[in-house]
């Protein structure tokens, strides 16, 4: 593609390469705004604040690997608790004001940002005794960071090293939703008097990332994935796993909801925080699934189901999603198989 060149329209043109899904990401990562949304998500940043600061006998006198270390601030939180060295990498544009907040706050010759690809960089030492991250996107592997991690991890750590987090669990659980599921998806069978229900597909298809009111739970939550960071392959973020749940009370349901928690658990004390919509909200919310069945369930009577999730061929950070579930219980029962993208 060419666009003309700045100045007159004779200017010359200038070719420019096309942007990939990677450029795209990095991309959303240089506005100011999403860091700040991160920073003053206490749930999350007091987490790691905690698992540094409360374990600075672990990081003293190590050298520490920030990866996509954005503002720098976990880089700080790693120097402050007595790290020989830290290195944060970042490709975003915002690598450039985390090198000046690291000269802002005095920590220049402990600090070192490096701007780049993990996979393109290289390090000046070959090994490192801790990595840190702040890795995870919604339904956890969305738009994650994990298949960098794992590079890192297995270029980098030094053996016995150190990896925070190193834990992560995902759940799902059944939820009522019909005056959400009637204004986001059923909107569509009439619009003004016109028929846009070809819309409505497309919407079913599209997990929603949104707050869950704890009380719109209606039944048992259950874990369905668990994963050690320290070692797990890029390939266990492709999975299908089966899942029950109970109702705990005669309700309909409109959805499933994913949600994940996060285990640091390599210091004197482990430190942990969930996502779960009966926790403080975090920036990650909750993932909604919503079903093209209305479930009217019982107490006591289940839902079985399986859950799919690979990257999409295409785009690595999107996720193509699959839910089955067959219900069958005293109002009625369903079997259906639903695809979701995450995009």
């Amino acid at each position: 593609m060419e666009v003309d060149g700045a100045g007159t329209s004779g200017a010359p043109k200038v070719a420019q390469p096309d942007k990939t899904s990677a450029d795209y990401y990095f991309d959303s990562y240089s506005h100011f705004g999403i860091h700040e949304e991160m920073l003053k998500d206490g749930i999350r940043t007091r987490s790691y604040m905690n698992a540094i600061m409360n374990n600075a006998f672990q990081f003293k006198d190590k050298i520490v690997l920030d990866i996509g270390c954005g503002t720098g601030i976990l880089s700080l939180f790693c120097s402050k608790a007595g790290a020989k060295h830290v290195y944060g990498i970042e490709c975003s544009a915002i690598a450039d004001q985390a090198q000046q907040i690291v000269r802002d706050n005095g920590y220049e010759g402990r600090v070192t940002i490096i701007k780049g690809k993990v996979e393109e960089v290289t390090l000046p030492v070959d090994k490192v005794d801790i990595i840190v991250s702040e890795w995870m996107g919604y339904f956890l592997f969305y738009e994650s960071m994990l298949d960098t991690v794992i590079y890192a991890r297995d270029k980098w750590l030094a053996p016995n090293g150190v990896i925070l987090p190193d834990k992560a669990t995902l759940h799902i659980v059944g939820i009522e939703d019909g005056e959400y599921k009637a204004e986001k998806i059923d909107y569509w069978d009439n619009v003004y008097g016109f028929d846009f229900s070809c819309i409505k597909s497309l919407a079913m298809t599209e997990p929603l990332v949104d707050v869950v009111d704890p009380q719109q739970i209606a039944t048992t939550t259950e874990q369905v994935l668990a994963v050690d960071i320290r070692t797990m392959r890029k390939e266990d973020a492709t999975f299908k796993v089966p899942f029950t749940l109970t109702a705990n009370r005669n309700d309909y349901v409109h959805a499933f909801v994913a949600y994940f928690d996060i285990t640091f658990g390599a210091g004197h004390k482990p430190v942990f925080f969930s996502t779960s919509p009966k926790c403080k909200a975090t920036h990650w919310k909750q993932t909604v699934f919503y079903l093209e069945d209305v479930i009217t369930i019982c107490a006591g009577e289940t839902i079985s189901g399986e859950l799919t999730c690979k990257p999409n061929d295409k785009n690595p950070r999107d996720l193509d999603i699959e839910m089955s579930y067959h219900f069958e219980g005293k109002h009625g029962e369903c079997t259906r198989t639903q695809q979701y993208r995450m995009r």
